[in-house]
């Protein structure tokens, strides 16, 4: 994987979130890259429980001061950056005051989702893409990580279509079992199609749940990544129909060989 780009753009990521399936490979998967020669990005969003000084977040200013519309309103991005001790691994982080301010990731102190998460998700897609412009850093592989980031497959698909500078870039979604009861938004697919996304691209996202989040997201990837043991039955058969590349579940001993493989394989 020697000086390939990959890009990944993940709702959690250690060590600036707590540990769990999706917040793990996030952060192991792109240090294998990296250990291999690659060249890596990682973006995440800067939710208002990860502890700023601890962590050594710092704005980047040049990169701030764009606005993002959502749903016909102007939401101000405002980039982070910080680097994870020891591996020379930078990460980007997604902030807006509006939307990312809160002590908590998903749900408030009842558990209850927050019900902006929709317009947060799309903010979060529209913001990494936007930041990736700026940099002018071309990425050879887009590798998608939990659900808040699953909006990216779809406005790479559709609202930068048209992008040159993402002509050849590929998309790998990884698929996790760690998802989140109900429903986000019920007017999700109305804020997506206001973006000039076609309705019979997003059908699924009338009834905006887990399992159609990552069916939208699967059906605009390039390739795709059982990355639970425990996936749905549902899930599972979806993506195994899809026509799209798929690895399936590989354990923590055996990713490394078998991502890097399937990056070659299928999307490089």
């Amino acid at each position: 994987m020697e000086d390939k780009r990959i890009l990944y753009v993940s709702s959690e990521v250690v060590p600036y979130l707590a540990e769990n399936e999706v917040s793990l490979m996030s952060y192991d998967v792109p240090k294998m890259i990296n250990d291999q020669g690659g060249q890596i990005r990682i973006f995440m969003p800067r939710y208002g429980n990860i502890n700023e000084r601890r962590h050594q977040l710092h704005e980047v200013i040049r990169l701030s001061g764009m606005n993002l519309v959502i749903n016909d309103l102007d939401m101000p991005l405002i980039i982070k950056v910080a680097s994870i001790p020891k591996e020379r691994i930078q990460v980007y982080f997604i902030d807006n005051d509006e939307y990312f301010k809160r002590k908590a990731t998903f749900t408030d102190e009842e558990g209850a989702l927050y019900p902006d998460n929709d317009e947060r998700a799309i903010f979060f897609a529209k913001g990494v893409v936007e930041t990736v412009k700026k940099l002018n850093w071309v990425p050879d592989i887009i590798h998608v990580h939990g659900w808040l980031a699953s909006m990216l497959p779809i406005y790479m698909k559709h609202y930068y279509k048209d992008e040159a500078l993402f002509a050849d870039t590929k998309i790998v979604t990884s698929v996790y079992s760690q998802s989140f009861e109900g429903s986000l938004d019920l007017e999700m697919i109305n804020k997506v199609k206001f973006d000039g996304v076609p309705q019979e691209a997003i059908q699924d996202l009338e009834k905006p749940d887990y399992e159609n989040l990552m069916r939208t997201a699967v059906l605009h990837s390039d390739a795709v990544i059982i990355a639970s043991e425990s996936l749905s039955s549902s899930l599972t058969k979806f993506i195994e129909s899809s026509g799209k590349p798929f690895l399936p579940f590989c354990p923590k001993d055996q990713f490394a060989e078998a991502y890097t493989q399937f990056y070659k394989n299928t999307v490089l």
